[in-house]
């Protein structure tokens, strides 16, 4: 390989490192990873369709698996717990991330159906109230909206964004 060729493909990893900050807003980290295949980089991120965050309920009880997506050009997550298919908009990790800072310390999940009533002053509370960034629901499937509080949670654990307890009932989360 000549010296160009090194120069030219440090440039492109480069460019897309720089790509990935824009995206996501953080610096790479472990998930994400540049692999070098004949001269060409191909990235493989963590959180993909391809590659699913696969987490687990905050008792332990399930698990379930969740990827970066977008539809009708918004950027979505989905969240898929056996056969059931649940979408939250993307905003929601930084925006639960932001009032949780704010927050300053443990929350309890309360995670509830879109059918049954959040208990206040709970992560899944703030999912659904008028007062969050997006005025109302994260959830965004009618009849799908809620569990909020049991579904981002091990998500933002995952990125490093919260700690999480892990008990049978009454879990609480709080910003890292």
């Amino acid at each position: 390989m000549h010296f160009f060729e090194h120069i030219n493909g440090l440039f492109i990893f480069v460019k897309l490192i720089k790509m990935l900050i824009y995206e996501t807003g953080t610096q790479p980290s472990v998930q994400h990873e540049a692999y070098f295949y004949k001269k060409k980089i191909i990235m493989a991120e963590k959180g993909s369709k391809e590659d699913p965050w696969k987490l687990k309920t905050p008792p332990g009880s399930s698990e379930y698996e969740m990827f970066r997506d977008e539809k009708d050009g918004k950027k979505i997550l989905v969240c898929t717990v056996g056969k059931t298919v649940l979408h939250y908009d993307h905003r929601c990790i930084k925006d639960l991330h932001a009032m949780l800072k704010k927050h300053g310390d443990w929350m309890e999940l309360g995670s509830a159906d879109e059918q049954k009533p959040a208990k206040e002053a709970t992560v899944e509370a703030w999912g659904r109230a008028a007062s969050n960034p997006v005025g109302g629901w994260y959830g965004l499937k009618k009849g799908f909206r809620g569990r909020f509080g049991m579904y981002l949670p091990p998500l933002m654990e995952e990125l490093g964004l919260a700690e999480l307890e892990h008990q049978p009932k009454n879990n609480r989360m709080k910003a890292k």
